[in-house]
């Protein structure tokens, strides 16, 4: 858990923060007309500066996001992807924008290597960042593209302050950022890394970032950039052509939708993550979960939380591809009917690891009353072996990916939760235009890759409305992390009535459908580690890193 930021928003009297809370508090701001958290304060500063200048929720989360590709670089950037879930409050209307990296038209995409064997070249998928940021901005946005990209081009002309989290990545990515030369030059000057207050400028990629405010997508998908990036990935043993770039799509998406607590759960459907986020939270509710004292000092309810990831990792694992190409129940997997059959695992014999059911039959239950007016995700068609099949080495670097969230509420309620990537750290370390190639290729497995498919991922903007107000913006870093850091947080402030601060700061854990372990952060009991080991569990203590879910969020006040 590196970054926990919270902003809290208040639509009435300003709150006074409590007078002590865990570390990490100075993450945690208040403001009565608008907020936007994210893992830099530069990118955070370009989104308020949108803000302030009238743009709405999602102009500021746009600026941001660009804003992003420059500060938070090695994480994500106009080489990756992700989605973007945006809801209008006047109009009580939800629309989600899938944007991420997604194979191109080659056969070949549809074969397997390991990671032992992958050139860098063939990790990199189609990037959508582009096209997702700036088909956002035209469709919701109030002001124009040159508003919204200024900020990030300032950032990577006039540089920024080098932080100590980039720093770290720098050192720790030295053989892939020293096998390019320009990536060399920008990361290791004089052939030592960047160090932390030092001032990392990228001539590179403002102009890169000058060709799209200029010309928009056609910038970055067509012409000299966009032959440059095709001609450098085959170099490097990969797939994508210039034609995959200038064919790019985005998918607007139903959400998925579920009730939860007398709150309305609104998340981010396949190939993004939001299923295992909704089924964990609708198990915590008919297990009890939610009734608890809290989970910090409370051995029982930590269990149940324990029971409840293993179950909702082994159905997301499965029920996962991408929905154009594949049959994905994920309506069925997050109905609160199929919470209820999967809720009898809870405290029920344990097992070495834990089988995903069969969500097919409530696939095609009508939704809830609650999300019947957000045109919820549709039932999908069921196919021989849909969902089925082997997975192999081809999805492991999923589980060492880093990411960057953002969370973005204006003054007349509008809120934005969008969540980037470009895989591990620097991506597949292809290098072009001052920018890096996503590693979202990596994440195809035995039943999901193809050509002309998005790429599967864990990541799972999320917002929590309570009787169509926007209560809780919310997303997550960390790869196989981000699900269970989302559920955890929101459970602590929704459920438990935590501060949103000591919510985001305090402690959490993690494990897997098929493993005993289970990570514990420090500050839990440790009557919470001896029921684990009880329970059969072994735990196992796990200092807080980049990778334990770094959750960006902005909580509204009533």
């Amino acid at each position: 858990m590196l970054v926990a930021s919270v902003a809290v928003f208040s639509n009435c009297a300003r709150v006074p923060s409590p007078t002590a809370i865990a570390p990490g508090a100075d993450k945690r701001v208040e403001a009565d007309h608008g907020m936007v958290a994210a893992s830099h304060p530069d990118a955070v500063a370009a989104g308020v500066e949108i803000l302030r200048m009238g743009g709405n929720a999602v102009d500021a989360a746009v600026a941001t996001g660009f804003a992003l590709s420059v500060t938070d670089i090695s994480q994500t950037g106009l080489g990756g992807g992700g989605a973007l879930t945006f809801y209008e409050a006047k109009t009580r209307r939800v629309e989600h924008l899938l944007f991420y990296p997604r194979s191109g038209s080659d056969a070949a995409w549809g074969r397997g290597d390991t990671a032992a064997t992958r050139p860098a070249g063939r990790a990199a998928a189609v990037p959508g960042m582009v096209a997702g940021l700036l088909e956002s901005q035209t469709k919701y946005g109030k002001l124009t593209r040159a508003q919204v990209m200024a900020p990030a081009i300032r950032l990577a002309r006039d540089g920024f302050i080098v932080s100590p989290l980039l720093a770290r990545t720098i050192v720790s990515s030295r053989a892939k950022l020293m096998a390019d030369t320009g990536a060399a030059r920008r990361f290791f000057p004089n052939g030592a890394p960047l160090r932390p207050g030092e001032r990392l400028v990228q001539p590179e990629l403002a102009a890169t970032l000058n060709a799209i405010a200029s010309a928009g997508s056609d910038g970055f998908y067509k012409g000299a950039i966009a032959q440059r990036l095709a001609d450098k990935v085959r170099a490097q043993g990969g797939y994508i052509t210039a034609q995959d770039m200038s064919g790019y799509i985005t998918a607007a998406e139903r959400p998925l939708c579920a009730p939860w607590k007398g709150y309305t759960v609104i998340s981010a459907p396949p190939p993004m993550g939001g299923v295992g986020v909704v089924e964990m939270l609708q198990l915590a509710e008919m297990s009890g979960l939610t009734t608890a004292r809290g989970l910090t000092d409370s051995p029982d309810a930590v269990v149940k939380l324990a029971d409840i990831m293993r179950i909702g990792n082994a159905d997301a694992g499965r029920w996962r591809g991408d929905p154009f190409a594949q049959s994905v129940p994920a309506r069925g997997t997050t109905s609160p009917g199929y919470a209820r059959t999967r809720a009898a695992l809870v405290g029920a014999a344990f097992t070495d690891s834990i089988k995903a059911g069969d969500p097919w039959v409530f696939d095609s239950v009508a939704a809830p009353n609650a999300c019947a007016s957000f045109n919820p995700y549709p039932a999908a068609q069921r196919t021989t072996g849909a969902g089925s099949g082997a997975h192999d080495d081809a999805a492991g670097e999923e589980n060492t990916s880093y990411t960057s969230h953002m969370s973005v509420v204006d003054g007349d309620g509008n809120a934005v939760s969008a969540t980037t990537t470009v895989g591990v750290l620097f991506g597949s370390g292809v290098y072009t235009d001052g920018f890096f190639l996503n590693s979202s290729a990596s994440n195809f497995d035995a039943r999901t890759r193809g050509p002309n498919r998005f790429a599967n991922t864990t990541m799972a903007p999320t917002i929590v409305l309570e009787n169509g107000a926007v209560r809780l913006v919310v997303g997550a870093a960390g790869s196989q992390y981000i699900q269970p850091a989302i559920v955890q947080v929101t459970l602590r402030m929704l459920a438990y009535g935590e501060d949103p601060g000591l919510a985001l700061a305090s402690p959490r854990i993690h494990t897997a459908s098929n493993q005993r372990e289970v990570e514990v952060e420090p500050g839990f009991a440790p009557t919470v580690y001896q029921a684990l080991v009880a329970r059969g569990y072994q735990p196992l203590s796990r200092v807080a890193d980049i990778s334990f879910g770094g959750v960006h969020a902005v909580f509204v006040r009533k």
